[in-house]
């Protein structure tokens, strides 16, 4: 399924790169290339969705055919729009909780690209994951099912803010950060829930700073 809609997305934005050299009146990927001093083979590539484009080539793709980043990206909004007046799209990697509590290790995960991805809008700078929840041991924040944002960037402890956290055995939890209370870390949930159990040493993987669900 995750090749699947890599490939889909793909495709996607080759379309949409045929459709953006069009609109900016170019009639052939080769006219386009000779004026833009692009390697024509690779160009037509992208356009045939051979080859993605997305990390290298679409910011250049983008302002030499005048069109919409997010547009171009993502296909969110129009070609014409003006990408200073829409939000920022981020495409987080979803990772799962026992990667979660890998990431605490020296040599823990450092590759995310072969992980899903999903598209959030207007995240602040960071170092970003996405974690799906499961359980109830949060349920007044989130709900099972929630899908929560990390940022790794930021793992300063604040009373009454949210994190993911890992003990020694690298199980990963999500709680709240009660300092006054043993352990620190609880959760918030309408059920009674016990308060986790760790072992050893417990590492902040990182701040939780959003939770959406889908209805």
């Amino acid at each position: 399924m995750l090749k699947e809609n890599k490939i889909f997305e793909k495709q996607g934005r080759a379309a949409r790169l045929q459709e953006a050299r069009k609109l900016a009146g170019f009639t052939s990927a080769v006219a386009a290339s000779e004026r833009f001093g692009w390697n024509p083979n690779s160009y037509k590539a992208h356009e045939a969705g051979r080859n993605d484009f997305v990390s290298g080539y679409i910011k250049e793709y983008a302002k030499a055919f005048k069109v919409s980043l997010n547009w171009l990206q993502h296909g969110i909004g129009l070609p014409t729009d003006d990408d200073a007046a829409t939000v920022n799209v981020l495409d987080v990697p979803i990772i799962s909780w026992v990667s979660a509590g890998q990431l605490t290790e020296q040599d823990g995960i450092t590759d995310f690209s072969e992980f899903p991805t999903v598209a959030t809008l207007d995240l602040p700078e960071g170092d970003w994951i996405a974690l799906k929840v499961d359980g109830n041991s949060m349920n007044k924040i989130s709900p099972p099912g929630s899908i929560i944002f990390v940022n790794r960037r930021d793992r300063r402890l604040a009373p009454n803010a949210l994190y993911v956290v890992a003990d020694e055995t690298g199980s990963a939890v999500y709680k709240r950060y009660r300092p006054g209370e043993q352990p620190p870390f609880q959760p918030v949930s309408y059920d009674d829930v016990a308060a986790p159990k760790f072992e050893g040493a417990v590492s902040v993987i990182g701040r939780v700073r959003r939770s959406i669900i889908d209805f």
